[in-house]
């Protein structure tokens, strides 16, 4: 079977920005769109260039200078002839590029327009500058992650950059095509940050209404105040992450421990929650993370060891299922989720060479190199 992706034929051009927006079109490239990023190449300056990296796989590169007339006239060309645009700037700056989505529509009226902000393109705070944790603190997900009486904690900068970002940008992309397949024209599609990363609250919101989720931060079942969800340090000073919510997994833990669960309060007593954390981290206390690993391996005790994202690719579940691969010599995620009649192609390392620009170029109707 040849692997194409079941994004075949979408031609994309990305304005080269910062991580979500690159993200989002990784994604597409992984499920086999044609990504062309365009670099700014800016007299005196270096312009934005990304980083190489896992985000750049999959794509095609090339420099201009978006305020020169010839670079500026060629990419409104490449744009009449692709699916989708892609830009991460702030509300406005498009525009004064001459990029904005009515002048891309004129040349190309189907085009999917996808802008990627923190904030969203209105709003009192649609102009301010952020990162991730900004948008995380305004969207309640923040709020959420911690321990009981200490400050809210980063979770990194992966909800709102990434899952709230560039993940949500490139669904919004994909559904603006299917409904494009039935009216034929292109829309614009404005991702916000902020948007996604309170959408991930959802599940939160319906626990909350029902009484479920009520107490401070670090109080509630699943966020690390129960005894049977949290993770808990081994001999070796790694961790270890417990989460048998389930009344037959937690006994299952408990057995694997070596505890009798028939001489200590119920699971869900949460009066007994500080004898039962107490003894179950003790127990965890005595062994190695590894060694804690090979007695819960294939147990429904839900227990797993901690990774660190460069280990990660060590498991054995990830090899089995090849979920790591190595891209011109750097490990990284394999693309996912995963298509039985349309696999997504092997990722090949970012393509800048002007051979191989022109021929892309050349496939999507654009001949002049």
């Amino acid at each position: 079977m040849t692997a194409v992706g079941p994004l075949r034929g979408v031609k994309v051009v990305e304005l080269a920005g910062l991580a979500p927006a690159p993200f989002g079109c990784m994604v597409l490239a992984d499920l086999g769109a044609e990504v062309l990023r365009i670099d700014r190449r800016t007299p005196g300056s270096g312009g934005i260039v990304p980083p190489p990296g896992p985000l750049d796989r999959g794509k095609h590169a090339v420099a201009m200078d978006l305020k020169d007339p010839e670079d500026h006239a060629r990419l409104l060309e490449i744009c009449s002839a692709a699916d989708v645009f892609v830009e991460g700037f702030r509300p406005g700056v498009a525009e004064r590029l001459g990029l904005g989505p009515e002048d891309l529509a004129r040349g190309n009226p189907g085009l999917i327009y996808g802008r990627l902000t923190g904030w969203g393109q209105s709003g009192p705070l649609a102009s301010t500058a952020g990162h991730d944790i900004n948008y995380i603190a305004v969207a309640g997900v923040l709020d959420l992650v911690g321990r009981s009486g200490q400050a809210p904690v980063p979770p990194a900068n992966v909800v709102a950059d990434f899952a709230g970002g560039g993940m949500l940008l490139a669904l919004g992309v994909v559904a603006a095509l299917h409904e494009r397949s039935t009216s034929g024209r292109g829309q614009v599609v404005d991702a916000a940050m902020v948007d996604g990363a309170a959408l991930y609250t959802a599940f939160m919101h319906g626990m909350h209404a029902q009484g479920l989720w009520n107490e401070p931060r670090g109080e509630n079942t699943l966020d690390g105040a129960a005894p049977f969800y949290d993770t808990y340090e081994c001999a070796d000073g790694r961790y270890v992450a417990v989460g048998c919510v389930e009344l037959p997994f937690y006994k299952e833990m408990l057995t694997l421990l070596g505890i009798d669960g028939d001489a200590l309060p119920f699971q869900l007593d949460r009066t007994g929650w500080p004898e039962l954390k107490a003894l179950i981290a003790d127990t965890f206390l005595e062994r190695s993370r590894d060694e804690w690993a090979e007695v819960f391996a294939n147990s429904d005790a839900c227990v797993s060891p901690v990774l660190s994202p460069w280990e990660a690719h060590e498991h054995a579940h990830h090899r089995s299922r090849d979920a790591f691969i190595d891209v011109d010599g750097l490990r990284q995620p394999a693309p996912a989720p995963r298509f039985s009649r349309t696999p997504a192609p092997v990722p090949q390392p970012l393509a800048t060479g002007s051979d191989a620009v022109s021929d892309l170029l050349q496939r999507w109707g654009v001949c002049r190199s």
